[in-house]
């Protein structure tokens, strides 16, 4: 998973881009290293938060968009009666399952960028009521949401992994590197 992303990572504005994107997913993974599903679903902290569900948000969250951004319907669609289910891992879900859905919405988010004839291309936002009307966005600013929001949350991951069980980043990415 990657830790850094280097100045010159492949050279142009879209592998940055997509690189910092990978970049906070790995933070978001490495928290999730070595821990059982029962723990992965534990709510550590007073709100109804767990490293399996913030895992599930992420990966629908990343999906949502870029289907936007394709102008075709989110996988899962969210709204006030269903909110509280992103954040959730309800059922049969499980954190392997979400990890391998991940890495087909990233491979998906890479293929789309890269494949766009431009960054500045834009698409309309949903109707939301915390967007203005009508208003549409570019794909450099879905990158840097992406960017924003995936991070964000692996701020959020860092917290629930310590409360759960002390790990913190160093301790993380030492895992990592034993391979665990």
């Amino acid at each position: 998973m990657v830790m850094h992303v280097p100045a010159e990572m492949k050279g142009d504005e879209r592998g940055a881009l997509l690189a910092f994107i990978e970049e906070q997913r790995g933070g978001i993974r490495r928290a999730l290293l070595g821990l059982t599903e029962e723990q992965a679903r534990t709510r550590p902290g007073v709100g109804e938060l767990s490293l399996g569900g913030l895992l599930k948000h992420v990966c629908e969250g990343e999906q949502g968009w870029i289907a936007r951004a394709k102008q075709e319907p989110p996988a899962v669609y969210r709204d006030e009666s269903n909110w509280h289910e992103t954040f959730q891992l309800i059922g049969d879900e499980t954190v392997a399952a979400q990890l391998a859905y991940w890495e087909e919405v990233a491979a998906e988010t890479e293929k789309f960028i890269l494949s766009a004839p431009s960054l500045d291309d834009t698409f309309p936002l949903p109707p939301d009521p915390w967007f203005p009307p009508e208003g549409r966005v570019s794909l450099r600013w879905l990158c840097l949401h992406l960017i924003r929001e995936t991070a964000r949350h692996a701020g959020h991951a860092d917290i629930l992994r310590e409360s759960l069980d002390g790990k913190t980043a160093y301790d993380l990415v030492a895992l990592e590197q034993a391979g665990v």
